[in-house]
């Protein structure tokens, strides 16, 4: 195992919640509704695939720069008070660093969120960061991971990816990379290359070998 990659929304904090209450609020700008069955068509995408959405959805002619505007302005000024690291995932990132794994963020956020973020979870936890500013095709294309692996030095085929949604599983699988999923708002199936837990508190740095190995 050269390399430990994570996603950050579901996976790494719990902030699916948060983007929840900012889309219902500028969906609610937008003239529209928003429900949790909107989100969980997102889930794991880029903010242009999210502001289209509702841009469709709510049938507003208001310009996707501002609607993207709101979002970012919304998530950064929550994101500001803390978030929540979910059960595992800080305990799982100080063994990594204790047996000397390199590890990297890779998310389909955008900077300034991914930022916001990092003031609480630590930004030197991590080895490389890759964001959606850093690559031109986002997540489910496998280039973020591709990306991550160029800048640590690793081959993706003996790196393990940590995900949350279908969206990310399949950018991790696409580049060659193992993946361990943690479903949060959607189901993910268990299959050849694939371990599926419910929690990141099953995972240790030995089940990650042994997984990469398998």
């Amino acid at each position: 195992m050269e390399a430990v990659f994570f996603d950050m929304d579901g996976l790494l904090v719990d902030t699916e919640k948060v983007w929840l209450e900012v889309e219902t609020e500028v969906m609610a700008e937008l003239g529209g509704q928003w429900t949790l069955e909107h989100q969980t068509h997102l889930v794991g995408g880029s903010m242009e695939r999210t502001v289209d959405y509702m841009l469709t959805v709510s049938g507003s002619s208001v310009a996707p720069e501002r609607v993207r505007d709101s979002m970012i302005t919304g998530m950064v000024s929550r994101l500001a008070g803390g978030v929540q690291v979910m059960p595992g995932a800080g305990e799982l990132l100080d063994a990594l660093r204790d047996e000397g794994v390199p590890v990297a963020l890779v998310t389909s956020s955008l900077p300034d969120i991914a930022d916001a973020v990092l003031k609480s979870v630590g930004r030197d936890r991590f080895d490389a960061i890759v964001t959606a500013g850093d690559v031109l095709r986002p997540k489910p294309d496998p280039e973020p991971y591709l990306t991550a692996a160029r800048l640590l030095g690793v081959r993706p085929v003996r790196s393990v990816v940590l995900e949350d949604s279908p969206t990310g599983v399949a950018a991790a699988t696409a580049a060659g990379c193992a993946v361990v999923a943690v479903p949060s708002l959607l189901p993910i199936q268990a299959v050849p290359g694939r371990l599926v837990v419910s929690s990141l508190t099953e995972v240790t740095v030995s089940t990650l070998r042994a997984h990469i190995s398998a």
